[in-house]
């Protein structure tokens, strides 16, 4: 029977697809890409909020009314296998997150017998450790490919629901992580992506202390890599040692994903998140790494949050002036501590505000885009458009959540090289120009 994975959420999750790919590739099973030639679909689901749970779900009775036989994985059985499976009584199989391996076993069951048996393999407490002896089947090959470092997480954000999913944090070793990335070095890859729950307490359950620098320096030597690029930062982990690595080591990009959540005290304090001063790691950051570009990302409506706490965090956008930001409207979720908080921010609040913020950003991010008119930056080549303009991405812009830079060449170039572009024109996201 042929099987096929649709994938949900973020970036790690792709990387635990690619793994479970990678486990039935390794057994012999036929895996195809597309859901309507396969037999067994896997869905691997996002649960972080409820937007993201809907989602998942659509695409389980999707693929449950269309006749598969339906395997659900990832973050939305570990948070609500009993209430998943009275829902949607079809689905064949359940697996938790950090029992991924089980997929082969399954997958051999529901394909070999007649049976329709339900099966649910969900470790009542999650605790992910990356399964190093599995190649991973990618999913999406092309100049980028994404390195899960660790997993789980060790903070309790009062909006987050991901440590009970997927249990306390977990680094792999620099070994085995720099392994992984001459492999896909081998493969045709030049830029290798960071990721985990959170990136700089990399190493910190293994050597006693964050060790994230060490781990850039070790990367760093791989020949025909170009760039590495650190996402999902935590502000309080951002040390010297580290900061000064990223100044440094050439192959790192001077590009930060740091996401902040608000600015003002009394709601980081009820968020949970550390309270000090980030204009000051701002303006540290972009002292100690010239030209660094800051992606960070915002909640608004969490609840409690005032006209003036909200306004606060206007003008901190608005002074700070980020390179990239997201912003999200407050999601209640069940089982986090601002779930059961006074003061509720209604839907309308929390949009308009949502609105308010990304408007100004739109605007920064315009102006900031217009201040490269004339100026060469390198970027590395994504692919090509119908009529022949290269598709690229500069050092500024992370895979699929950053802007594009669309250029004209006079010469042939290749997928995952790194090129100078001088950029002509520009708008609110992308810039246009010429490879030199």
């Amino acid at each position: 029977m042929k099987v096929a994975l649709l994938n949900h959420g973020c970036a790690k999750n792709l990387v635990d697809s690619e793994l479970m790919l990678g486990l039935l590739a390794e057994k012999g099973h036929e895996i195809t890409l597309d859901e309507n030639d396969a037999q067994i679909v896997i869905v691997n689901t996002c649960s972080f909020i409820h937007d993201a749970e809907k989602e998942s779900v659509q695409s389980i009775l999707q693929m449950v009314n269309e006749g598969k036989k339906v395997i659900v994985t990832g973050c939305l059985p570990q948070k609500h296998k009993a209430e998943l499976k009275k829902a949607i009584p079809e689905i064949c199989a359940m697996i938790g997150t950090s029992d991924i391996s089980e997929i082969v076993g399954i997958i051999d069951k529901i394909a070999g017998e007649k049976t329709d048996e339900y099966i649910e393999k969900i470790s009542e407490k999650p605790e992910y450790i990356y399964p190093e002896e599995i190649e991973r089947q990618q999913i999406t090959m092309g100049a980028s490919s994404y390195i899960k470092i660790a997993d789980g997480c060790n903070y309790h954000c009062g909006y987050c629901i991901i440590p009970q999913l997927r249990g306390a944090y977990h680094s792999r070793t620099i070994e085995n992580i720099v392994e992984e990335a001459k492999k896909l070095v081998k493969k045709g890859v030049t830029e290798i992506d960071l990721i985990a729950q959170d990136t700089t307490s990399y190493g910190i359950d293994i050597y006693g202390k964050t060790s994230l620098a060490r781990l850039l320096e070790e990367l760093n030597k791989i020949e025909g890599l170009s760039w590495i690029r650190i996402m999902y930062a935590y502000p309080s982990q951002l040390n010297d040692e580290l900061i000064n690595a990223i100044a440094k080591l050439d192959k790192v990009v001077k590009y930060i994903d740091l996401p902040l959540q608000h600015s003002d005290a009394q709601i980081l304090e009820a968020m949970r998140r550390p309270v000090f001063d980030y204009e000051v790691l701002i303006n540290k950051l972009r002292d100690k790494i010239p030209n660094v570009a800051i992606r960070t990302a915002f909640i608004v409506g969490y609840p409690g949050e005032t006209d003036e706490q909200f306004e606060d965090l206007y003008h901190f956008v608005e002074k700070m002036r980020f390179d990239r930001m997201g912003v999200f409207e407050y999601s209640r979720e069940k089982n986090t501590v601002s779930y059961d908080m006074l003061n509720q921010v209604p839907k309308k609040v929390k949009h308009e505000r949502y609105k308010k913020l990304m408007a100004l950003q739109q605007k920064i991010s315009l102006e900031n885009n217009q201040a490269k008119v004339g100026k060469e930056i390198p970027c590395i080549v994504e692919g090509f458009t119908d009529d022949g303009v290269v598709i690229m991405r500069s050092y500024a812009d992370a895979p699929e959540i950053d802007g594009l830079v669309y250029a004209a060449s006079d010469r042939p170039v290749v997928p995952g090289d790194v090129e100078q572009v001088k950029i002509e024109r520009a708008d609110e996201y992308d810039l246009f120009g010429k490879i030199v």
